[in-house]
């Protein structure tokens, strides 16, 4: 009965889903609402959707992710839902070219080592190196608009835009959309390694 619990708790809550392993570098403070983390290295299952929409293309990554954990892979296996859903956004070349998404879920550490093949051509296993990001969370249930706000407000905050990796960044949704209350959403900037 327990586990069921869980189970149900994890999908409406993501209160009890696997997350990255990473260390706070810095705290925000009462001025200043952007942390910096260090995540390690991990494999995340991804797919790449292209589009004018964040909103459209997470949706259709997702479908494909949860099919992928839901057992359509090689071993026929299922996953466990992990949190965050994060997606890279590669902006186009001009205000009317379309955005390179790729949509991610956190593999869980039983399947780090070993993650069984997508058999969709269009999933497939990232190995996403060791990272450091600035990340700024806010709440509510976020529109595109709000992801872009809300990076455009961390980018102010952030002294040395050197720092920053301006060739792509990040949304991570924590919650399932039946949960209605303390939603989690954040936006990470990747820091240059050469800055670091």
């Amino acid at each position: 009965m327990t586990s069921i619990l869980k189970t149900v708790g994890s999908a409406v809550t993501g209160k009890f889903l696997e997350k990255p392993k990473y260390e706070k570098t810095s705290s925000s403070s009462s001025d200043d609402d952007v942390e910096e983390r260090h995540y390690e290295a991990a494999k995340w299952v991804s797919t790449k959707t292209m589009g004018m929409n964040r909103e459209e293309a997470v949706s259709a990554g997702f479908q494909r992710l949860f099919k992928y954990i839901t057992g359509t892979n090689e071993n026929n296996q299922k996953i466990d839902m992990t949190a965050p859903v994060s997606t890279k956004i590669l902006p186009g070349a001009g205000p009317n070219c379309e955005n390179t998404f790729t949509t991610s879920f956190y593999i869980p550490p039983e399947h780090q080592d070993n993650p069984p093949k997508p058999t969709n051509p269009d999933v497939f296993i990232e190995d996403r190196p060791a990272m450091d990001v600035y990340v700024k969370s806010f709440g509510g249930f976020a529109k595109e608009q709000d992801w872009l706000s809300e990076a455009q407000k961390m980018t102010e905050q952030i002294k040395d835009k050197t720092t920053i990796n301006q060739d792509y960044w990040f949304t991570a949704g924590y919650n399932s959309p039946f949960q209605l209350f303390a939603r989690t959403n954040e936006v990470w900037l990747i820091k240059n390694k050469d800055k670091e």
